[in-house]
């Protein structure tokens, strides 16, 4: 793989795609949010296991060159929540995938994601990444490092020390020497050479095209949950982040919403989940070192070769990445959205009006619109006292 990546990084040239090592340590900073996620829907939804992993990282893949920075793919966390917990079906998370492909297409062609970038302010942008921060960090407490008793309490602090010690370390870049220290403790504890050897095998996607039905349940059931996390995560802050990694190269609103719609028009058909863009994501993939598209180039290339080939012992193979390790990971990207809230420092109406949002988005049913909508409307007051 990593010679097929330099060889086409040789023949076309692409000046903001490397594969150096930081490249390759960032290129895992999303892990801790998506591995979990598209495990939980395979096996709630007993879907095509090569399907959504080869559909997965082709996606990854796609925005690796379409952006050329770490801009990553991600599966819908409201439909995933949903799907894993009412366990619903496969032909009807492909609807959903198609339903939200045709509303974000709609409201990308209308303007409308233009205007909501204009009408929403900056500190409700902040305090949405702060929320999501928020979720993601208590996820990653409550959840992963729990998850293998007192030893992986121990390997998730031990993993924390090395994240910290070797986090603007260039020659050994934090996220590889953690992985790395996960698939030893894997190797040790929890996977048998036997188990990698019955896991190989080629397996491609299979077709799916949803009925009329399927769309309309997917629509009601999962596509009306994610539109509002999606306008708020997916566009608007992933396009305020992009202006805080990279303000020399700017991003609009209008190319995020035609390659979300993109993407959900293709994946159902071959079997995948829905996907988005997402803030924490560009934040996780950045904080391990990523500044290209490399990094998704390699990441999407891992699910890639996954799907093709380990696809009928995935639930195997897996473990060599161990729930605490994705806990560190996930923490750090969690962080790392939530210190963004700083620049608003100098204004303390602003900063009230972030916390607010972030504390509607963090513990509210539908939390993330109802933030949004509080927060315009209390940024709205703000201009009108001050006049």
């Amino acid at each position: 793989m990593v010679r097929l990546l330099t060889l086409a990084h040789h023949i076309v040239k692409f000046p903001n795609i490397r594969f150096n090592r930081q490249e390759w340590a960032g290129a895992f900073g999303d892990i801790g949010t998506d591995l979990p996620l598209i495990v939980g829907m395979i096996l709630a939804a007993h879907l095509d296991v090569a399907s959504v992993l080869v559909t997965y990282g082709a996606m990854q893949i796609f925005t690796g060159f379409i952006y050329q920075r770490p801009m990553p793919v991600q599966p819908l966390k409201a439909v995933a929540t949903i799907v894993i917990t009412q366990r619903i079906a496969g032909s009807i998370i492909f609807g959903a995938g198609l339903s939200i492909a045709f509303v974000m297409l709609v409201l990308t062609l209308t303007g409308t994601l233009d205007w909501l970038a204009r009408a929403v302010p900056k500190a409700v942008v902040r305090g949405l990444q702060l929320g999501l921060g928020m979720s993601l960090a208590y996820l990653a407490l409550k959840d992963y490092l729990g998850r293998e008793g007192i030893g992986g309490y121990i390997l998730g602090l031990a993993a924390f020390i090395l994240v910290l010690s070797l986090l603007r370390n260039k020659r050994f870049p934090a996220a590889l020497v953690v992985i790395f220290f996960g698939l030893i403790y894997a190797l040790i504890f929890k996977i048998h050479a036997g188990d990698l050897m019955s896991s190989i095998g080629f397996h491609t996607p299979s077709l799916h095209f949803p009925t009329a039905n399927d769309i309309v349940s997917g629509f009601l059931l999962l596509a009306l949950p994610q539109i509002p996390l999606s306008l708020g995560n997916s566009i608007l802050a992933t396009k305020q982040v992009n202006e805080d990694l990279f303000p020399d190269r700017p991003l609009t609103i209008r190319k995020i919403g035609w390659t979300y719609s993109l993407m959900n028009f293709i994946v159902p058909i071959f079997g995948g989940v829905p996907v988005c863009h997402g803030s924490g994501g560009m934040m996780g993939h950045y904080t391990f070192g990523a500044r290209t598209g490399g990094s998704i180039l390699i990441y999407g290339g891992m699910y890639v070769l996954l799907g093709l080939f380990f696809a009928q012992g995935f639930t195997k193979i897996i473990q060599i990445f161990p729930m605490p390790i994705l806990g560190v990971i996930l923490f750090m990207e969690s962080l790392g959205l939530m210190i963004l809230v700083r620049d608003l420092a100098e204004d303390t109406i602003d900063v009230w009006i972030a916390f607010m949002v972030a504390s509607m988005a963090f513990a509210l049913p539908y939390g993330f619109v109802v933030g949004l909508i509080a927060g315009v409307l209390a940024y709205q007051f703000k201009i009108f006292i001050k006049k």
